[in-house]
Order: C-alpha cells, then sequence, then structure tokens
C-alpha cells in the first residue's frame, strides 16, 4: 500500500515562511493545484516541490511566466536536456539584467556623491568644492545624454 505524504495549506505556509494567501495565489496562477477534501486544499508531494521551485524562481526574479513554463517542462518528462537548455537561456536572461541594474546603481550612487559633495559645499560655504562637484556632475550629464 503506497500513501503519499501530504501536506495542509498550513504546513506548507509555515515550512516556507509565507502566507496561506501567497500559496493561494500560485494556485490561482495555475502553479499548483492541490486535491480537495471537502473545502481543504491537500496538496502533494508534487505540489510542495512545485511551491518550493516557485519560491526559488521568485527569488530569482524571475517572472511567474517563466516559473510556469520552466516547472511545466518537467512534469512527466525525463528527458532533461530541454528543460535545461531553457534553463541556462533564462538564467543568462536574468544575470544581463541584474548585471545592467547594478551598472545603473553604480552610475546613481556615483551622481548621490556629487550632490551631497556640492550641498556639503554650498552648507560650507566653500563655493570651490560646490563649482567642482557641479562642473562633474554636469560632465557626467553631458556624456550619458
Amino acid at each position: 500500500m503506497n500513501i503519499e505524504q501530504t501536506y495542509t495549506i498550513t504546513e506548507l505556509a509555515r515550512e516556507f515562511a509565507i502566507t496561506p494567501r501567497a500559496i493561494r495565489f500560485y494556485e490561482d496562477q495555475g502553479l499548483l493545484q492541490p486535491a480537495r477534501a471537502g473545502r481543504a486544499r491537500v496538496y502533494s508531494r508534487a505540489d510542495r516541490t512545485r511551491l518550493k521551485l516557485t519560491l526559488r524562481g521568485r527569488r530569482l526574479g524571475l517572472s511567474l511566466a517563466e516559473i510556469r513554463e520552466l516547472i511545466d517542462m518537467y512534469d512527466g518528462v525525463h528527458n532533461s536536456t530541454p528543460q535545461l537548455q531553457r534553463l541556462l537561456k533564462v538564467l543568462a536572461a536574468r544575470r544581463t539584467a541584474l548585471e545592467q541594474q547594478r551598472e545603473d546603481i553604480v552610475a546613481v550612487l556615483a551622481e548621490i556623491d556629487m550632490l551631497e559633495r556640492q550641498c556639503t559645499g554650498l552648507l560650507g560655504d566653500d563655493a570651490e568644492s560646490a563649482a567642482a562637484a557641479r562642473a562633474e556632475l554636469d560632465k557626467r550629464m553631458q556624456s550619458s545624454a
């Protein structure tokens, strides 16, 4: 007799430190398909694994559509080559986006540094430092345009 391990929504919420509402949202999005026992949801080991993969995908910044596509590719298929190739493409695109965000953050932090120096110079009646910071900011603005 093979009795599969099942989970309640409360057990999964506690295990993954998320709310039951989040689990219901993922269910509404088609990422989970729990069975029903009356009004209660009964989650299988497969549902638990899908939830774990969904949360990992969210941490990586993947969209729900990307997560669904990747998870659905694994359902019932034992040839993992196409799945792994698709995952590599999704991860490469995500890496590119994150590297661009990092460059943008570095640029914004540099502008903040210049503005802080300019403000500090103006507050300290240091017109020379304020002018230098203003000139540096103008130069950066012209080179980024």
